[in-house]
């Protein structure tokens, strides 16, 4: 326990130090912190020594165009989009309609971009006013689907989750519902198709690349003229989060 607390003590002046080379303050979230088991959030105090709060673009982050695309989400803010591309090349392979492609392609963008706790849930809502319907759905229902195999689709439960959390896992009840809920959904196979696509996609060899993607998303992300996360919609304060995620207010 005291080499654990002696570890964040080392983490928080390491902290404190990087901030001190800024010019300005800047804040954590309580969800960030509590990723650090900490609970509110954290340097929310005055400014002092000259320096203010951090109300502009974090300097330690790739700065993002004026009107952000998705591709410039992917390109300024993601990590981990290898394995978006590799499921959406499989589905491009396997001559899956476009629709399935682009679900394949942003199943994992709440991973790659935001949070992973019920990032089928976060990911569809990022989403979902800007492309079709049954995308959205796909996204948020393969949250669920995959914790269960469905042989006659080609989808296995995967080993995977068997080293991640041991041979006797059981989802959460909510997960279980929301299975049965899909299993009886027009759309069910769309977000099928993803847990199929997703488990051959994690070759971290693999050369991928966002060109053959480029058509697709042209035809169905609607993408708004003046940028993501400006075009008033429900969901444009998360991309601003995403764009700016240490401002202070």
């Amino acid at each position: 326990m005291a080499e654990s607390v002696s570890m964040n003590e080392r983490a928080d002046a390491l902290e404190r130090k990087m901030s001190d080379e800024l010019d300005v303050l800047i804040s954590k979230s309580a969800l960030f912190n509590m990723a650090d088991g900490k609970l509110g959030a954290s340097n929310m105090g005055s400014g002092s020594g000259g320096k203010y709060q951090l109300m502009d673009d974090d300097p330690r982050l790739p700065k993002m165009p004026a009107k952000p695309t998705l591709l410039d989400y992917f390109t300024y803010r993601a990590s981990g989009i290898n394995h978006m591309l590799q499921s959406a090349t499989h589905a491009l392979k396997a001559g899956m309609p476009e629709k399935t492609i682009l679900a394949c392609l942003l199943h994992d963008i709440a991973n790659a971009i935001f949070i992973k706790s019920d990032h089928g849930y976060w990911g569809a809502q990022l989403i979902e006013p800007y492309v079709d319907e049954e995308v959205a759905w796909a996204v948020r229902a393969h949250q669920a689907l995959r914790f269960f195999p469905d042989e006659s689709a080609g989808y296995a439960y995967p080993e995977m989750y068997v080293k991640h959390f041991g041979r006797d896992y059981q989802p959460d009840d909510y997960i279980k519902e929301a299975y049965k809920r899909a299993r009886d959904h027009k759309w069910y196979m769309t977000a099928r198709m993803i847990t199929v696509h997703d488990i051959y996609s994690f070759d971290p060899n693999a050369v991928v690349s966002w060109e053959p993607f480029a058509d697709i998303v042209g035809h169905n992300f609607k993408q708004p003229k003046e940028g993501l996360g400006f075009d008033n919609s429900p969901v444009a304060h998360m991309w601003r989060t995403i764009r700016r995620p240490t401002k202070y207010l």
